[in-house]
């Protein structure tokens, strides 16, 4: 059994869903067109819209690329501009770096 959605992801999945109805709507597309363009049934539609979270991700970046906006899942987790991730290793950057006997210093 899988454990309960925190209530943050589960807000989140829940907004999806409605923005992706609300975009879908506004562009003038049904369900069943919809569904087609993605490769999915009318019912994963409507549980994409629902903002079930079973629904496999391959559905939901799909569904991003129709509406042409697929670059907002490829920058979700940007490492370059994670700023936790490179504070981490930032913090475990050695205070000072010593040459190696007999070796280059390291600078171009």
């Amino acid at each position: 059994m899988e454990p309960p959605l925190p209530l943050p992801v589960e807000r989140a999945i829940l907004k999806l869903g409605t923005d992706i109805s609300l975009a879908r709507r506004r562009r003038h597309i049904s369900q069943a067109s919809l569904a087609e363009r993605i490769g999915a049934s009318l019912s994963t539609v409507r549980r994409i819209e629902k903002g079930d979270a079973r629904v496999p991700i391959h559905f939901l970046a799909r569904t991003l690329h129709v509406f042409g906006e697929i670059q907002a899942l490829e920058h979700l987790l940007d490492t370059q501009n994670d700023a936790i991730g490179l504070t981490l290793m930032d913090e475990r950057l050695p205070k000072r770096v010593r040459s190696k006997p007999g070796g280059s210093s390291g600078a171009l």
